[in-house]
């Protein structure tokens, strides 16, 4: 990445942050909020299928989708947040020893 767009972006960033802090005062509608509200879980699970199915050539299905479809039963079954991370981390790498 050039340090142009490096330089951009760092201006962009701090100006929304500037507008957020000066623009707190002005009332937000409820839908606003709603949307808003919606957004973090919604870029997370962006994130999280990115760098499951993210392959160096285009997609692809390795140990990390059982990892991640073993995480997902283990919420299913509410399981505590750490039994979530130790399974899903433990198949993973069994698999990836296993291959």
């Amino acid at each position: 990445m050039s340090w142009t767009a490096v330089l951009v972006l760092s201006v962009g960033a701090y100006l929304f942050k500037a507008a957020g802090v000066l623009g707190g005062r002005l009332a937000v509608g409820p839908v606003a909020l709603r949307t808003v509200a919606l957004l973090p879980p919604a870029l997370l699970a962006a994130l999280v299928v990115v760098q499951t199915f993210g392959g160096d050539a285009g997609p692809a299905l390795d140990e990390r989708a059982v990892g991640l479809a073993v995480a997902g039963v283990a919420v299913w079954r509410r399981a505590p947040f750490v039994v979530v991370v130790v399974l899903a981390a433990a198949v993973t790498a069994g698999l990836r020893a296993l291959a």
